[in-house]
């Protein structure tokens, strides 16, 4: 049986692994192999969280090849380089991958694909990511949408049409002669263990991706559509690191909440979780018919906006969650110590930067970038512009998140934020909303935390304002 490369990238699962599978149903035998390039994702090459959940990605998913009788060959270098050296090394015929959607991972897999047709290999890509890829569906005059709603009308028609498929019962034995590198010297965890907290929380790999469906299922999916707007409580499947990592595929996710025996109330609950999967193929969508828009600007009125210019001390309060603003330094200490955050609280921290700060939105994307566990270039980019106002959105207004009505709304016990902001633990709700608006309370029961704000809300909010007036009539 001859040999095909099976190279991994974010597919770190064997269950629904279209690439593994098609090698598989070609007749041959597969060899898995990891290639470490950051820097061909340049100049969104991932982040410090994201590389210390693929080091224990990697090794979950070297231990469930080893278990099926395999082994994971892991190199580091250039792509096209490594797989040409194991072509040589292991006699193989074929390289068959899932495909990537990012700019940058485009071009370089079209110009290996290119090479390695050349020197007469049967290079393969597949779709093991998404339930649409973005060139599959258009607008009825053929361009592609840029709102969701019509988009996810069309994509939902066709989203059940393929099904995941098993892992394969065994893997073939790879020769000791074909060397690997070992996991650690991919040099993936940082040298300072400020991500030892995440792993309280999360366990990276297909296994862990799976108990995590079955236990929203059982759970959190009665009840999603208002529960996974409050962060104070367990309302959302968290699975948005498995997706980006591959831990799991949108299909398997989908058979899994198609095949539960909901009872009649869930309805809406599923209807709406679907949804969400649909954001994350809109997001793809975007992305890839607007490349430019991981850096720029996909409303290009707004390219005459004018941002503040960023103050260090001001970004880095933001960034540690020092702002005196209770619910933003919530959002931001939860992210600090976990990798992730609820995604009602990003909108807000996204607005207070974007809106009171008035700082440029690729400032915040670059932090979310280095320090989400899920971050996907795509999602990343698709959430950092909506709220910003400068991306696909049908709404016609400029939106400004006032987080203490927010907080009110959505923490309206506070629990949230005497989680993550232990100084104001001993503040009762109302005044933890607003600290500075209950100032004898706040000396007495929360002396450790600002007085008040680092920026006044109301005035932040009109200078915006005043700023998108300014930027129109330029």
């Amino acid at each position: 049986m001859a040999n095909a490369l099976v190279w991994l990238r974010r597919d770190l699962r064997l269950t629904d692994n279209t690439a593994l599978q098609a090698a598989l149903n070609a007749g041959y035998s597969p060899i898995l192999v990891y290639i470490h390039a950051p820097e061909e994702e340049k100049p969104w090459q991932p982040g410090a969280a994201s590389l210390a959940w693929l080091h224990y990605s990697l090794q979950s998913l070297k231990k469930s090849i080893e278990e099926k009788g395999g082994r994971l060959i892991f190199r580091s270098g250039k792509s096209l380089e490594q797989l040409e050296k194991l072509l040589n090394e292991t006699g193989s015929e074929a390289v068959f991958w899932n495909r990537l959607y990012e700019p940058a991972t485009i071009a370089r897999d079209i110009k290996v694909k290119e090479s390695l047709k050349q020197r007469g290999i049967h290079a393969e890509s597949c779709n093991g990511a998404l339930l649409v890829e973005p060139w599959t569906i258009r607008t009825l005059s053929g361009d592609p949408y840029r709102v969701f709603t019509p988009f996810w009308k069309n994509a939902v028609q066709t989203i059940d049409s393929v099904q995941p498929t098993p892992a394969p019962k065994k893997l073939p034995p790879v020769p000791e002669k074909i060397k690997s590198d070992s996991i650690k010297s991919l040099n993936l965890l940082p040298k300072i263990k400020w991500d030892k907290s995440f792993w309280e929380f999360w366990q990276p790999g297909e296994a862990g991706a799976t108990e995590l469906l079955e236990a929203f299922i059982d759970g959190a999916a009665i009840g999603y559509k208002e529960q996974r707007n409050f962060p104070d409580r367990i309302g959302s499947s968290k699975l948005s690191p498995h997706l980006h990592f591959g831990e799991i595929s949108p299909r398997q996710i989908l058979k899994a909440i198609r095949n539960h025996p909901w009872p009649a109330k869930a309805e809406a609950d599923v209807t709406h979780f679907i949804s969400e999967l649909g954001w994350r193929e809109f997001s793809h969508h975007l992305l890839f018919h607007y490349p430019h828009t991981s850096n720029q600007n996909l409303v290009a009125k707004f390219d005459d906006f004018k941002w503040a210019k960023p103050d260090p001390k001001l970004l880095a309060a933001w960034q540690q969650g020092r702002t005196g603003v209770p619910i933003i330094d919530a959002g931001m200490r939860e992210l600090w110590a976990t990798g992730w955050m609820h995604n009602r609280v990003r909108m807000i921290v996204a607005s207070f930067l974007c809106k009171n700060m008035r700082y440029h939105w690729l400032e915040g994307a670059h932090w979310f970038w280095d320090t989400l566990l899920d971050a996907n270039l795509a999602n990343n980019t698709q959430g950092w512009q909506w709220t910003a106002g400068t991306g696909a959105d049908a709404a016609p207004y400029f939106r400004i998140f006032n987080p203490v009505t927010q907080s009110e709304k959505f923490d309206h016990q506070a629990r949230y934020i005497h989680r993550w902001v232990p100084e104001l633990a001993k503040l009762p709700a109302p005044a933890v909303f607003a600290p500075w608006e209950h100032p004898e309370l706040s000396r007495r029961f929360a002396p450790e935390y600002p007085a008040k704000p680092m920026l006044d809300l109301k005035e932040s909010r009109e200078a915006a304002l005043a700023a998108l007036i300014a930027s129109k009539n330029a």
